[in-house]
């Protein structure tokens, strides 16, 4: 290993049982010995020279280019060697604070979002196979958050769990026109438009996710009430009761901030409601990782709360309530990479083995910064008026452990007059 190298990962790795062998066959052990034992093999050069440099960019795709082998341990324990030593005080070469500076000042060149330019980074990552998709995922397709009130939920029920968190601190009543921004797979606008009676439009900029969204919507025979359309919110012109947006505000970019909540504030009605749910940092305003930005997220960008809520303010948009979740999306992750690793073989099929590798270091770097570093999610809600919900948040609980008896089949559907007197008909009454 070059010196320049071996001296950064020494300083760096105090704590653990790191080893590394270069291409020229040189093992160096780093680390006091303790924990999972980790041994990562540089197989080429150019790979050791780029790591040298850059090693948050060039480890992974030096792993993603089969460059870099993981023989004893996995990603996930190599990350968590490396993190556990990247405390307040952690060790950071001169050139690598250099190349984070430079790429915070240069981050908004690298988020300038236009309408075309979003449908193309939505292209990238969201029009793939919706098989690859079912890999991993929950049975209703949510790529979000889940939210896990029980340490031992499957996925599945902590997905259900988000959508109840999420309806309920919308205050939805039958009859509400709701607008889900970036509305994926459709499962959440199906999910509100069912147990709420309430129309919804979702909107999307991918083909693959509005075809699945819409197809499902016939399926349940709701496409009366749920209608889902290949179009930027910023298109958008009428007025809506409530509106949600679930996992898109990470890919609006800083230098629309302003834009978004205009515009939110715009198709909302004088008493309407927005929940906001986004990945954000609980650090200051940062650069994106330079492999996610590169490889998987083109456009991204995880705000700090800093950087949001002065455009919510502008936008003459009240903040009702603001929650922080914290380890739950390293939940929601750690089972997303357990099934896409029990499915690798499958995924290899589709795509083929690089695409798989770079796809194992996005789900556990992901969620190695949810565990170990400053990566939570924010839910905020927002209203135009300052009474436009309940003064306390005892409706939120209220309306889960509602929603919870109407799926145990204990408690009526909420429905709106005119789905009541559809009913009376059907019933010959």
């Amino acid at each position: 290993m070059n010196r320049l190298l071996q001296g950064v990962v020494g300083r760096l790795v105090r704590t653990g049982n790191l080893t590394v062998t270069d291409p020229d066959g040189i093992v160096d052990v780093f680390g006091d010995g303790t924990g999972t034992p980790v041994h990562v093999v540089i197989k080429t050069h150019h790979a050791q020279r780029a790591i040298t440099m850059d090693p948050m960019l060039a480890v992974p795709e030096a792993y993603m280019n089969s460059e870099l082998d993981i023989v004893e341990g996995d990603v996930m324990e190599l990350l968590h060697t490396v993190y556990q030593n990247m405390g307040p005080h952690g060790v950071e070469a001169a050139w690598m604070k250099a190349l984070d500076s430079l790429r915070h000042a240069f981050r908004r060149l690298q988020q300038v979002n236009t309408a075309g330019r979003s449908r193309r980074n939505v292209a990238h990552h969201y029009d793939l196979s919706g098989e690859f998709y079912r890999l991993f995922l929950d049975e209703d397709l949510q790529y979000s958050c889940a939210y896990f009130e029980r340490p031992d939920m499957t996925l599945e029920d902590a997905q259900l769990a988000k959508k109840r968190h999420i309806a309920a601190k919308l205050n939805l009543k039958p009859g509400h026109h709701v607008l889900d921004i970036g509305s994926g797979w459709g499962g959440l606008g199906l999910y509100l438009s069912r147990t709420f009676d309430v129309d919804v439009l979702g909107v999307t900029l991918s083909t693959e996710q509005h075809a699945v969204a819409t197809d499902r919507a016939h399926e349940e025979g709701l496409q009366s009430r749920v209608h889902f359309e290949i179009k930027d919110y910023r298109s958008l012109q009428e007025r809506f009761d409530r509106i949600v947006s679930v996992g898109m505000f990470e890919h609006v970019g800083v230098n629309h901030y302003r834009a978004f909540f205009e515009r939110c504030a715009a198709l909302l009605k004088p008493d309407g409601v927005m929940v906001l749910h986004s990945i954000g940092r609980s650090g200051p305003p940062s650069a994106t990782n330079a492999f996610i930005r590169k490889h998987i997220f083109p456009g991204g960008y995880i705000p700090a709360l800093s950087e949001v809520l002065p455009h919510i303010e502008k936008a003459g948009l009240v903040v009702t309530d603001t929650e922080i979740l914290r380890l739950h999306y390293a939940e929601t992750l750690r089972n997303w990479r357990e099934r896409f690793m029990a499915n690798r073989d499958k995924a290899k099929a589709i795509y083929d083995e690089r695409f798989c590798r770079m796809w194992e270091f996005y789900l556990a770097g992901s969620e190695a910064s949810f565990r170990w570093q400053d990566m939570i999610v924010f839910q905020i809600q927002l209203a135009l008026k300052n009474d436009a919900l309940p003064i306390t948040r005892d409706y939120i609980g209220k309306c889960e452990k509602a929603i919870v008896m109407h799926e145990m089949g204990h408690a009526p559907q909420p429905a709106s007059p005119r789905a009541r007197g559809r009913r009376k008909m059907a019933d010959g009454k």
